[in-house]
């Protein structure tokens, strides 16, 4: 076994605390998606002070693509809602960096470019019901093939605030029309990680012109019988920052989250 095996498996990927260490030492990285089930999880912005503000405002609009779990003090990088130890320049396997609401770099560690005017914004992210799905007979095919989530822009547009606008990302997941109905019920009990799909069916309908060429993350093969099933996804952000165009704005890349100590059922201490 190499010495990156040995470091990896040295680390219980089952507890948060330990995979956010994972995440940060380097022993882990990538997708997140199965590491701490149970656990919420989430997608990542980071804007200057003036924009903060609009920002909210355009989480507070748009609930379901943006589901606020956490906001940090201006210029502090931990979190200690989420998890005492969270270190956001660092817990999260790699970041986009983009400038001028262009991707500028991806990098893995984000504390050199740390200002004391940022601001983190921790948005629900749907991998935090999958294990639910699972669990309650529904197989998701990109877990199955070690596969990140397919994600499309739409044409289903947000309510705008402020300089951030655009249409609405959405990650898919095919089932049968059966085990469809199964997942609108099982994630209707994650309101804080996008909830139930917001469409089933023809992609089209939704300004999706080609289900095999996902925007971000990897093709998820339909077989017969099954339709795509469709979530609102937290990639939403980096779609309204391409319009904002702040100076600089850093999230995660996408399938690269945040673990937190929070459970991802329901939880009151979200409201």
């Amino acid at each position: 076994m190499s010495d990156a095996s040995l470091l990896e498996a040295s680390y219980d990927y089952s507890d948060p605390r330990d995979a956010r260490r994972a995440i940060r030492t380097g022993a882990m990285k990538g997708n997140t998606a199965g590491i701490a089930p149970g656990y919420t999880q989430g997608n990542l912005a980071i804007l200057p002070a003036d924009l903060a503000l609009d920002f909210m405002r355009y989480c507070q609009r748009n609930p379901k693509p943006c589901p606020l779990i956490g906001v940090s003090e201006t210029g502090d990088p931990a979190l200690p809602g989420l998890g005492r130890d969270i270190d956001i320049r660092t817990d999260i396997p790699s970041y986009n960096v983009y400038r001028n609401g262009e991707l500028d770099e991806t990098v893995t560690d984000i504390r050199h470019l740390w200002r004391d005017d940022f601001v983190a914004f921790i948005l629900g992210c749907s991998y935090s019901f999958e294990q639910a799905l699972v669990s309650e007979g529904v197989p998701l095919r990109h877990l199955d093939e070690d596969l990140t989530v397919s994600m499309y822009r739409t044409s289903l547009e947000t309510s705008p605030a402020g300089a951030f606008s655009g249409g609405m990302v959405v990650s898919m997941r095919p089932m049968t029309a059966a085990r469809a109905i199964r997942a609108v019920e099982v994630t209707a009990r994650f309101p804080h990680t996008h909830g139930t799909p917001v469409h089933l069916g023809d992609p089209a309908q939704i300004g999706i012109s080609d289900i095999d060429s996902p925007d971000w993350g990897d093709a998820t093969r339909i077989e017969d019988g099954e339709i795509p099933v469709f979530w609102a996804c937290g990639v939403t952000p980096q779609n309204a920052i391409r319009m904002a165009r702040p100076e600089i704005c850093i999230t995660h890349k996408p399938g690269c989250m945040l673990i937190s100590d929070v459970p991802s059922a329901y939880d009151a201490r979200l409201d």
